[in-house]
């Protein structure tokens, strides 16, 4: 275990690495630069202000830089948001996406499960039918759409659900809906798939022929060796949800890091750009190591050395 864990970490490290890399220079490959806006600056304030974050140095020269910075965990200043650093910028935005996430990843989870027990118990009737017909709803229909649709229903038609804001619980409803149910819908279609083929294994056969009731069978023997598909789901869906999601939050006014990040790239302010990539690739990196690590709780013939 500790073996699997120390090469995964390694090879982790490579992964941002290739990471910070790839973006740092597609990101000064674009056209442009922070300093470009309706109102052009004067060629000696642009001068300054270039010297001022080390962008009149050569490319290579503020690679170095900027990864020697790196290894110490400083992301740097923010170009457009002066006197602010990347790092409080992400230690402010993330926590709002974090609650929004965690209430959609919890959305996702309880609700997909649910919809595909009953789909696989239910095969070939209406419940199966009615679970497969909102999931197929909740894959094809784009986050946006989704948000649109619940905005324009339930906030202006019907009035029930506020639509920007994030202060109170009735805040959280329809931007979780809007993020998580694509994810509901994958993992409810994968629910039902993995519980189908796990319930025709011959150790279900001989646990019906042992007399045990539909209950146990299910949730005792079935369900736990059907979750390993909605486990490897789980890590890059957490990483991707809880770092925030960049038009959900814009379309709803949520103060998160999806938000924050989209206005870093309309701004071209390279050093957010860059600290919130590495924040996001990190998280992604950890999720799907405790999902490894997890693999074995959940079914322990998995052996993570092999």
């Amino acid at each position: 275990m500790i073996k699997y864990i120390f090469k995964r970490i390694i090879s982790s490290v490579v992964t941002i690495w290739v990471v910070v890399t790839v973006t740092f220079f597609m990101m000064h490959a674009l056209p442009g630069d922070p300093f470009t806006g309706e109102k052009k600056l004067p060629p000696q304030v642009k001068a300054n202000m270039e010297e001022k974050y080390g962008l009149n140095k050569p490319l290579s020269q503020q690679y170095v830089t900027y990864l020697s910075r790196l290894v110490k965990g400083d992301l740097g200043l923010s170009i457009i948001n002066q006197g602010r650093t990347v790092n409080e910028i992400i230690a402010y935005s993330f926590p709002t996406s974090a609650k929004l996430g965690g209430v959609a990843v919890l959305f996702s989870l309880i609700l997909g499960i649910l919809m595909g027990i009953v789909a696989a118990l239910k095969q070939g009737k209406w419940q199966d039918n009615l679970s497969m017909v909102i999931s197929t709803i909740g894959v094809t229909v784009p986050s946006f759409v989704m948000a649109t649709l619940l905005i324009y229903f339930f906030a202006v038609k019907l009035q029930l659900l506020p639509a920007i804001g994030f202060d109170g619980p009735k805040n959280y409803i329809l931007p979780a809906i809007a993020l998580g149910g694509s994810s509901m819908a994958f993992i409810a279609r994968l629910a039902r798939s993995s519980l189908l083929e796990v319930i025709r294994q011959d150790y279900i056969r001989v646990a019906k022929a042992k007399g045990l009731s539909k209950f146990q069978i299910v949730y005792k023997h079935a369900l736990r060796n059907s979750l390993i598909p909605i486990v490897t789901y789980l890590g890059p869906l957490v990483a991707a949800v809880l770092t925030g999601s960049f038009v959900v939050e814009s379309m709803f006014g949520i103060p998160g890091l999806g938000r924050e990040f989209v206005v870093s790239i309309g701004n071209r302010d390279y050093t957010e750009i860059l600290g919130v990539t590495i924040f996001y690739g990190s998280f992604l990196v950890i999720c799907n190591l405790i999902v490894d690590i997890l693999y074995v709780v959940i079914d322990p013939r998995i052996k993570l050395e092999s």
